[in-house]
């Protein structure tokens, strides 16, 4: 795991350490928290003799461009339900995991919010035959340790007080807080515009898991930008001027929103001085290019990772 450590003039006004924890770089075709939520996932569709993993996500999904890449890997057939009705062309994400092997299906919106319930799952399960189901996002209770053991990589390599990560469903944080054993803290940044309800959903994870819940995270949930997949100017320009000064590109969805709040938060004096901060980039970037046709119009500045080849897209 590499840890880089950010030289950012307020972090160093304020006496605060500030570290990347690189997650994007630990898989070269899993990046980021996807592989760690699919770990044990997969090793269980494998003991209860699954060839097939089914999955749930939207047209851009990473979640869906993650399993594709697995399932290849590991030697599932994977199946991914659509939200929405199909477009052609394909969009690079789908087109990355149709290349990967992955077989499509469209599930209309009503259909879609109602795949938890029993009667429909069955009759998904009935049309598509016998699978392993993976929820949308990848969060369960299997994904809760992959998740985990990235604090002990983590604590082998340095100190530190605070891990902080963005959340969309929430499930790596809850890993995280499993793995820090009420020991530190830890900070999530929601990307979901009213994404409070992730509280609840993380202690009721963190429950089902290890039977605990824990008082020593705080959730953020006022830097989403206007919602999953809504960024500003403000956003964009930030992201351009994190990688000139690092090197690093950030992801629009979660890691841009991450550390433009780990700033605004040492700024307003949030950490002691003297603290360590770790932030973890999850990835995400394959989703540029997405973001790129859907938005490129509004954009001056798009990074180079959004105009590449398709190479980017693994």
């Amino acid at each position: 795991m590499l840890i880089q450590e950010l030289q950012e003039p307020i972090a160093t006004q304020r006496g605060v350490r500030l570290l990347l924890c690189r997650d994007d770089l630990t898989h070269p075709d899993l990046p980021g928290n996807k592989w760690r939520k699919l770990k044990y996932n997969l090793l269980a569709a494998q003991e209860q003799g699954h060839h097939t993993l089914l999955t749930f996500g939207g047209a851009f999904s990473n979640h869906i461009a993650a399993v594709a890449a697995a399932g290849r890997l590991q030697g599932f057939r994977t199946l991914g339900l659509i939200r929405g009705e199909p477009t052609w062309p394909l969009n690079p994400t789908l087109h990355r995991a149709t290349a990967d092997g992955m077989q499509l299906h469209y599930l209309d919106r009503e259909t879609y919010r109602r795949k938890h319930e029993p009667e429909v799952m069955a009759t998904l399960l009935a049309e598509t035959g016998p699978a392993y189901v993976l929820p949308e996002g990848g969060t369960n209770t299997l994904a809760l340790p992959g998740c985990a053991e990235l604090i002990t990589e983590l604590a082998f390599q340095t100190d530190f007080d605070c891990v902080a990560v963005a959340c969309g469903t929430g499930g790596t944080l809850a890993g995280l807080l499993t793995g820090l054993g009420g020991q530190r803290t830890a900070l999530g940044v929601a990307a979901l515009k009213n994404g409070g309800f992730l509280r609840d959903d993380i202690q009721q994870l963190t429950r089902q898991a290890t039977g605990k819940t824990y008082d020593n995270w705080e959730l953020l949930t006022n830097y989403h930008f206007g919602g999953y997949a809504s960024f500003s100017a403000e956003l964009l320009d930030f992201i351009q001027a994190f990688e000139l000064r690092h090197g690093i590109l950030l992801d629009p969805i979660y890691t841009g929103k991450l550390l433009f709040a780990l700033l605004a938060l040492i700024e307003q004096g949030r950490f002691a001085v003297g603290s360590t901060v770790v932030a973890v980039h999850t990835g995400g970037l394959q989703g540029w290019q997405g973001f790129r046709q859907r938005f490129g119009h509004r954009s001056a500045w798009w990074p180079t990772y959004a105009t590449a080849g398709s190479q980017t897209l693994t």
